[in-house]
């Protein structure tokens, strides 16, 4: 199957747009785990175990397994999620931006070494920093489109006077995504679930891709104006909780909180779907 064959069937299987970040840190460990990042594995897989018939996707971030030397706990980390959960597909949250040979060897390290079946791309350095990944016939590429974090005004947001019709940087990623770019429908875009406007400007711009959208829970974004706004019976969109899941209880309960919280979230975030009119012609 290919990326976005999995995404469907895992958003039909367990009704869901829910995808748990996996973001490791150990001085928020509950109990046993507490401070221990040789324990790293054992926490994640726990999580992924109790929340895997309730989400439409794993989404663990490089960084924090890389910051305490745990790569082969990603490793095994991925094998594991394959086991326990085959349907459901695993984004590397790595955020690679590089061209050549470069990208190339990340390409590597994204889908051989790790097996991921998609990753996040920051595509500033233009289509030579995409084209490696996409030579995985199948696998997934999301670029960083419109992010959330307040910072992303000072580039995403202005003009492009050169562009046809001056659009916003933002808007001009989500078109070439779109179009040119997009040469086997393996492309989609990171966008923020605290722009929800924004989102919706991008979802007319790029009707058919996968949305990812991070920071619904603890970075505040609005669950439900974020599925309203990107969510498309045609087009996934995959909602991202990371810290309010990963961290619902400090104690022994850890893995049955995080259950909790996210199939409260999935099911608010199935609730908030709402079939446009255009979608209705």
């Amino acid at each position: 199957m290919t990326f976005l064959e999995m995404l469907r069937a895992a958003a039909a299987q367990n009704q869901s747009m829910l995808c748990v970040g996996l973001d490791p840190e150990p001085s928020r460990f509950p109990g046993p785990f507490k401070d221990d990042a040789g324990r790293i594995y054992d926490f994640c897989a726990t999580i992924v175990d109790s929340v895997a018939d309730l989400v439409i996707a794993f989404k663990p971030q490089i960084a924090y397994f890389a910051a305490h030397r745990a790569e082969d706990q990603l490793e095994r980390l991925m094998a594991h999620m394959r086991r326990a959960a085959p349907h459901v597909p695993i984004i590397l949250d790595a955020k690679r931006g590089d061209i050549g040979s470069t990208a190339s060897q990340y390409a590597i390290e994204a889908f051989e070494r790790y097996g991921a079946d998609a990753v996040t791309l920051s595509p500033f350095m233009g289509f030579d920093s995409i084209e490696p990944y996409l030579k995985y016939q199948g696998k997934g590429a999301f670029l960083l489109c419109r992010t959330s974090n307040p910072g992303g005004d000072d580039l995403q947001n202005q003009r492009l006077a050169s562009a046809p019709g001056q659009p916003l940087l933002y808007e001009h990623i989500a078109r070439l995504a779109q179009g040119p770019w997009n040469r086997n429908g393996q492309l989609g875009l990171v966008v923020g679930a605290t722009y929800p406007q924004e989102i919706e400007r991008v979802r007319s711009m790029a009707p058919t891709l996968p949305l990812l959208i991070p920071g619904v829970g603890a970075q505040g974004g609005d669950a439900v104006a974020t599925v309203r706004a990107g969510w498309r019976p045609d087009a996934p969109i995959i909602v991202n909780s990371s810290r309010a899941v990963l961290y619902a209880s400090a104690g022994g309960d850890f893995a049955d909180a995080a259950r909790r919280v996210a199939t409260d979230t999935r099911d608010l975030l199935q609730g908030a779907r709402v079939v446009p009119a255009v979608a209705i012609k």
